[in-house]
């Protein structure tokens, strides 16, 4: 069980947007035009443990059974922290992998996949336009144990969670396009 504080924290939001429930799937995408080829794009978003350098979340990646790069099916490991949860793993599983295009994996969870992730790639003039998607469940996560303290206030979780993770998805492709534009 979460301290009350740390629940409160997670439920704490100026003003609630739309309601939002677990159930639907909440989800959110950033993205951004960078001045390189798509297969150079490729490159980067397609290495698991880029995220990593620019996420105050996400603190390492690792591949497990054996695997040595992305594949589809590939499983890996990813070490998170946050202040409210503190220090965790989770297994990820590579379920999209169209290189140039797509780059997708699911967070694996008892009940099924707790979040999907991906990078889409889309050729736009003499760059690539970038997209980071997330998307929460169907299975549980952590946010779960939040929502269970405090059923009322689950859409204020859930839309402060969804705004962590576009600060982290902003600053990851602000990083990528960073990588890949300056010399």
């Amino acid at each position: 069980m979460l301290p009350r504080t740390h629940l409160l924290k997670l439920a704490s939001m100026p003003e609630e947007r739309r309601e939002l429930r677990y159930r639907d799937g909440p989800s959110t995408e950033v993205e951004i035009y960078i001045e390189a080829e798509p297969a150079a794009v490729w490159e980067v978003v397609s290495d698991i443990s880029l995220p990593s350098r620019f996420s105050s979340e996400l603190l390492a990646t690792a591949y497990l059974d054996g695997a040595s790069g992305p594949t589809k099916g590939a499983r890996f490991a990813g070490r998170n922290y946050h202040e409210a949860a503190g220090e965790w793993q989770t297994e990820c599983t590579i379920v999209d992998f169209d290189p140039g295009r797509l780059f997708g994996y699911v967070v694996d969870g008892a009940e099924g996949p707790s979040s999907y992730w991906a990078f889409s790639l889309c050729p736009e003039g003499t760059g690539t336009r970038l997209v980071q998607r997330m998307r929460m469940g169907p299975g549980r996560s952590y946010i779960n144990v939040a929502i269970d303290a405090m059923p009322d206030k689950e859409s204020r979780i859930l839309q402060r969670r969804l705004d962590e993770h576009r600060k982290n998805m902003d600053a990851n492709l602000q990083g990528i396009k960073d990588l890949l534009e300056k010399p």
